[in-house]
């Protein structure tokens, strides 16, 4: 029963020969890997106003500088992965950028910063999706925690069964 439902959730295990052809067409990159950066652009914004109108009306005016201190943070990361993309044709992460220019206990810092944001990003998605599944649904704001932890447990049982079939579903 274990191995069927392991089956299940995870999907049929790929041969060892067939690992290297698991390509995704731009489409379907497009729709997995830009999330981190539409949560970031959408998500967060929503949590800066959000805050904003909660001290008051008038703190809505910092709202354009943080827009501004965005679109210079969002040009030097461009910038910065120009650059990464020339140095490191064959793909180079955090760690393998920051270990082969600053050695290994920065490079450790780097992998371990990116799991920090990774886990952060999900957070607030997860939570302003729930928000807005609350909002829509208001006999369901009682069950906030348990949405979300649901919502966690579709992605991690989504990302288990790899990228390929992650793009299937998100296209």
């Amino acid at each position: 029963m274990w191995r069927y439902l392991k089956r299940l959730v995870i999907g049929k295990p790929l041969k060892t020969m067939d690992e290297g052809g698991q390509a995704l067409t731009k489409f379907k990159a497009l729709a997995l890997l830009s999330s981190d950066a539409l949560s970031s652009v959408a998500y967060g914004t929503e949590q800066i106003t959000t805050v904003l109108i909660t001290l008051s009306a008038a703190a809505l005016m910092y709202q354009l500088y943080v827009a501004a201190l965005v679109l210079v943070l969002l040009f030097a990361i461009t910038m910065s992965y120009r650059q990464i993309i020339r140095a490191y044709p064959s793909g180079g992460g955090a760690y393998v950028v920051a270990s082969t220019n600053w050695g290994r206990p920065t490079g450790l810092v780097a992998g371990g910063s990116l799991l920090v944001d990774y886990m952060l990003t999900v957070a607030v998605s997860v939570t302003s999706g729930t928000e807005a599944i609350t909002s829509a649904i208001p006999a369901l704001a009682n069950y906030q925690v348990l949405i979300a932890v649901l919502i966690v447990i579709a992605i991690m049982a989504l990302n288990l069964r790899g990228m390929r079939e992650s793009a299937s579903f998100l296209t």
